[in-house]
């Protein structure tokens, strides 16, 4: 076993782990989310937020954020977004377009393929028209840092998908009075979405699901967030607002064996390791010598980073993840399908073969030249994903997130008179006899 100063953990070997033991791992991140005593204060913002509207949403900016707002003033105007193209340099700017790009080119191949209709048996034809869904909230969280990323990762969808009525929710920067970060607000103005409100996060959430005299209501609400947004999207589906399951705290796992070059498994392991201390991130290996050579590995890189990277890495790493020995690759495809990742990177010799074995994952990168911080701003494909294990019921946010899928269908005479006898011996059984009756009629 490693010291406890060692700068990645040794959990253990996953053949000679028990249960408790493997559910620590695994399960990790719901029991903040569902703390009653934070759903109880969630519940009193969400229904301040319900009563009191934008009132609600400046107090609990000035109560959490130390930001003083006046009610009016909490959507950004259009002198905000000019200075924010002035503020945020060139640099930066071709870098928003560069990933909008992508994501563009990702999210319209998925609305391509969009209306089928197949020839059942024959006269019957069924199939499934998609449509834009009409309104959706972006929660783009902030506090930490700041994250256009995750803002172009939210809006391109939205906008491919063909939203009508889209509001994005940035908390500002605390202690100020009410500034958003420039580069989110240049992402906004170039994917041409003029709704950017400064919220708390759980409070801006409750303004998106009930509208208020400045927020319009929209009908879902997607976006990463602490436990307190996760948790106030989760309470505001019981007033019908629809929300992904679940955006938290960010987590990566990383499959290897010993063709990995030390180095870059290192920084990959780090890359998400330092969003924060909840954080979490993992080594899969079936190689001994692998986790000891990163054991000084990662501590070179650990100790480059600055302060509060550096710590939040070290949790990330040495309280919350660290490495599991498996017995073979196969084992480490079950590890990994138990996990279910936010992000998981395959670093294997055969990628290919383990991709196969591989089911459960929000995205899956295959070899070392595809770094999770690539998928984060410019591959193109979703990286606001499912966490806590959700990833084994749920997907990243595209396009599909914001369309629905209506069923159409189309019967000819001879078509019905052949599931006539199904039909109306189904309603006997059941007692329709109007059921049976639609039927029947067309052939009197």
């Amino acid at each position: 076993m490693t010291s406890p100063s060692a700068p990645i953990r040794l959990i253990g070997s996953w053949s000679t782990m028990d249960e408790l033991q493997r559910s620590a791992l695994c399960d990790r991140g719901r029991d903040k989310i569902f703390d009653p005593a934070l759903r109880e204060s969630i519940v009193a913002l969400i229904e301040d937020v319900r009563i009191n509207g934008d009132d609600a949403v400046a107090r609990a900016l000035k109560n959490f954020d130390g930001c003083n707002v006046d009610p009016s003033g909490l959507v950004a105007t259009p002198a905000e977004f000019d200075a924010a193209r002035r503020q945020v340099g060139d640099e930066l700017i071709h870098a928003v377009r560069s990933a909008i790009v992508n994501l563009r080119r990702f999210n319209e191949a998925i609305v391509e393929k969009s209306d089928w209709m197949v020839e059942i048996q024959p006269g019957l034809f069924a199939g499934e028209r998609f449509s834009a869904i009409e309104s959706a909230g972006l929660f783009v969280p902030s506090g930490k840092a700041s994250y256009p990323s995750v803002a172009a990762q939210l809006g391109t969808p939205a906008v491919v998908a063909g939203v009508e009525t889209i509001v994005m929710v940035v908390p500002p920067v605390p202690g100020s009075d009410g500034v958003i970060d420039p580069a989110v607000l240049v992402v906004a103005s170039e994917l041409g979405i003029s709704t950017v409100v400064r919220a708390n996060g759980p409070s801006g959430v409750a303004a998106m699901g009930f509208g208020t005299a400045s927020v319009p209501k929209v009908r879902k609400i997607v976006g990463p967030g602490s436990p307190a947004v996760a948790c106030a999207q989760i309470e505001m589906q019981r007033y019908g607002t629809v929300t992904t399951m679940l955006l938290g705290p960010s987590e990566s796992l990383i499959i290897a064996d010993d063709s990995a070059r030390v180095d870059l498994l290192a920084a990959d392991l780090l890359n998400e390791a330092e969003h924060g201390p909840d954080s979490t991130s993992v080594l899969v290996t079936p190689s001994r010598s692998l986790y000891e050579a990163l054991i000084e590995e990662i501590g070179k890189q650990l100790s480059r980073l600055p302060e509060p990277r550096r710590s939040y890495a070290a949790s990330s790493l040495g309280v919350n993840g660290g490495c599991v020995l498996v017995d073979s690759l196969d084992q480490a495809a079950v590890v990994a399908d138990r996990f279910a990742p936010e992000h998981m990177q395959v670093a294997v010799k055969d990628e290919t073969a383990m991709l196969q074995r591989l089911h459960h994952a929000g995205e899956i990168l295959l070899g070392q030249w595809t770094p999770i911080s690539a998928a984060n701003f410019t591959i193109g494909c979703p990286a606001s994903l499912p966490t806590s294990g959700f990833a084994q019921v749920s997907s990243g946010i595209t396009a599909d997130s914001f369309r629905k899928r209506t069923a159409v269908a189309r019967a000819n005479e001879e078509a019905l008179r052949a599931m006539r006898p199904a039909i109306v011996s189904l309603c006997d059984h059941e007692g329709f006899p109007a059921h049976k009756q639609a039927v029947e009629a067309r052939f009197e």
